[in-house]
């Protein structure tokens, strides 16, 4: 039994530091907050996702529920690495559509702090200008291990795309994260809204060429919570929930094919490319019809070559998106306008799950400050290097 399946309920919390506030008190505050906006409790759910890296072996959705109320349902506990959380929101999802769920509940949750899930040797903080007017210390999540993790897989992504497309230098990624910064001071859940000047962007300390310290996505707590709903239990609902629900047009995950090559370096292209080309097509919806996309912006150069693996410019033209100003959110295809990863922030758990809110909020014109005019369709994508990715496109629809 295939269904289609709906957004009736979205929250996340602000992503930030959180000091008087432990893993479960954030995924019970997200996990709340999204029943209270669907005008659902959780006596309603018949399942339950939960995606969180840190403490992924420790039952962590029944331990939220020990505090937002145990009724006896599955509970599936994922991790799989930064698409933990949209894994979470698939579980749902599968079983709503199989027809064994009405109603589900996903929620993505992670505690990081400043040195993230890599520990106190991390290398030291440096400072950085902070929102608030003071300078703070700020660690990238992945960008203070130097250039054999993260930061080198993406690097070489970015250099791999520049070198085989013109128009498309370290000018060009600096201005993806310029982008971000500024789309960040409308975002009062980003964990930093201060703009910065494409200079300041290229000068700051370099992590792994080209991507510097503010072309990096920061370390942090946050939580992120969706109730899903079928549409035959939607059409009982009441007028006022049927009209903010947002329909889940396509729910796509992929993982690394098996290739006869030598490459060590993981592979964050084909990923995205095998599941953006099966939502598109699930869906139905072309991606010069999207009126926003929230992307897997770890790093400046990540984003940019994602515009062409989604489909959001032409073929090798991601260095003219970004000088055109395609993706601000005033451009063609606004991408990121919470601010991304780089500025909004990266609680690895709760990313996935946090775009589907930002679209999501903006499908509704609830945006505030930030609202695109007019949204009706919008895609968000993860991607998770272990690997794993997922995709989704969501509508505003009537039922």
């Amino acid at each position: 039994m295939d269904r289609d399946v709906w957004i009736l309920g979205a929250s996340m919390t602000k992503f930030m530091r959180y000091k008087d506030k432990d893993l479960i008190d954030l995924g019970a505050e997200a996990a709340l907050a999204a029943l209270a906006d669907g005008g659902v409790t959780i006596q309603d759910m018949d399942v339950m996702g939960a995606g969180n890296l840190a403490e992924a072996a420790s039952g962590i959705g029944q331990r939220v529920q020990k505090q937002i109320g145990q009724t006896g349902i599955p509970v599936y506990n994922v991790a799989n690495a930064c698409a933990t959380g949209a894994t979470a929101v698939r579980c749902a999802y599968l079983a709503i559509r199989a027809g064994e769920a009405e109603m589900g509940l996903a929620v993505g949750l992670e505690k990081m702090g400043k040195a993230g899930l890599l520990g106190a040797s991390a290398r030291s903080d440096r400072n950085v200008f902070e929102p608030s007017g003071r300078y703070g210390s700020v660690m990238s999540v992945e960008g203070r291990v130097g250039t054999t993790l993260m930061p080198g897989v993406f690097a070489q992504a970015g250099m791999e795309y520049s070198g085989a497309n013109e128009g498309v230098g370290f000018e060009q990624f600096a201005k993806v994260a310029e982008k971000n910064h500024a789309h960040s001071t409308l975002n009062p859940l980003a964990q930093y809204q201060k703009a910065f000047s494409l200079e300041e962007v290229m000068n700051a300390e370099m992590m792994a060429y080209p991507n510097t310290l503010l072309m990096c996505c920061p370390t942090g707590d946050g939580a992120a919570a969706l109730v899903l709903v079928s549409e035959e239990k939607l059409r009982t609902l009441s007028d006022e929930q049927r009209a903010r629900a947002v329909k889940i047009s396509a729910s796509v995950m992929t993982s690394d094919p098996w290739t006869d090559s030598d490459q060590v370096q993981p592979d964050v292209n084909t990923l995205t490319r095998a599941a953006a080309a099966k939502a598109y097509e699930i869906s139905g919806v072309d991606p010069q019809d999207l009126d926003l996309v929230e992307l897997h912006d770890c790093f400046a150069t990540a984003e940019l070559v994602h515009y062409d693996n989604l489909g959001l410019c032409a073929p090798g033209e991601a260095g003219k998106f970004i000088d055109e100003r395609g993706p601000w959110r005033d451009g063609k295809i606004p991408v990121n306008v919470s601010g991304g990863l780089i500025s909004k922030g990266h609680p690895l758990g709760a990313t996935g799950v946090a775009n589907l809110y930002e679209v999501a909020t903006h499908l509704r014109g609830e945006a505030g400050d930030r609202q695109i005019e007019g949204a009706s369709v919008g895609l968000t994508h993860v991607i998770g290097l272990g690997s794993a990715c997922a995709v989704h496109v969501l509508e505003k629809a009537t039922v």
